[in-house]
Parts: structure tokens; sequence; C-alpha cells
């Protein structure tokens, strides 16, 4: 059994926020502006990950993707969200969730079209291996032993940065 070196709880408030993406340059976009706590690995957590997660107005949680190997979870806790899908749109207010499950080909990303901040909790499972399909744009994601790298469509790896 491991040894607990953090609270069992906490507030959001004791969690760092990161701004922003780590897609390469000119894929960035709407992400910029996004705000991620990462409250799962505040807590230890190694199986899956849970991040609160905030869009101001004209921002966006990603660019359209989807997992081969991961579940995604998501729950709005604030606001109205654009859930963007294969299907088309849909709003998703304060309250209501929505699933993506490993290997389904369902591009999908949040986008705020609002004036107010949209805030949700976002939940998925933690594989050391993925990949990540970006239907969009010229980008995919490949994650091997837990290390990702940003690819081209075409396999030529994007610069490190």
């Amino acid at each position: 059994m491991g040894n607990r070196n953090f609270p069992p709880a906490m507030g959001p408030e004791d969690v760092e926020k990161r701004v922003g993406t780590v897609y390469p340059d000119g894929l960035k976009g709407i992400t910029e502006g996004r705000i991620k706590q990462k409250l799962g690995n505040a807590l230890g957590l190694s199986q899956f990950g849970v991040n609160l997660v905030t869009l101001k107005p004209g921002g966006g949680s990603s660019q359209r993707h989807w997992h081969e190997t991961e579940d995604e979870f998501i729950y709005i806790v604030q606001g109205t969200a654009t859930l963007i899908t294969d299907e088309g749109e849909q709003e998703l207010t304060a309250g209501m969730f929505a699933g993506f499950p490993a290997g389904v080909p369902d591009g999908h990303n949040l986008v705020n079209k609002g004036v107010m901040d949209v805030v949700y909790l976002e939940v998925g499972t933690r594989t050391l291996n993925d990949k990540v399909t970006y239907p969009d744009v010229d980008m995919k994601l490949e994650m091997v032993d837990g290390n990702y790298r940003f690819l081209h469509k075409d396999g030529t790896p994007y610069p490190e940065g």
C-alpha cells in the first residue's frame, strides 16, 4: 500500500490552474484560454483523471477528437456549452452530462457560445497507450507508455515545443 502525501479532500482553489493546451502551434485555436485544474492528480488518483475545466465565452475544450482506448465523461457544472459531434450540435446546460466510449469514431468537443463562463467536470480513463484522432485538422496524437507525441495525419511528427 502506498503512502498518502496529500490531504484526502480539498477545494478547487487549492489546485493549480493551467491555461491553454499542449497542442502544436497553429492548432491551439479556441483552446488557448481554456482553464484546466487536474483535481484527480491533486489527490493522487492514477486509474482515471478528473479535471475541472472553465471555458470563457468564445472558448473551446479541444479540437474535435475521439480516443481509441480511453472513455471520456463530462458533467456541466455551470453555464451552457455547445457539444459538437459528428451528429451536429447540442446545447448542454448545468446538470447535463455526456459520455464518449473508447473506440467509437465520433469526434467531439465543447464550445462556449454564450456570454458567461462554462464550468464542467471531465473524467477519463488513463491508459498508457492510446491514439487520438482529430477529424477536422491535420493532427493525431499517439500515447506510448504514457508519453505522447503529436503527428501530422501522414505520420510526420510535429516539432516539440
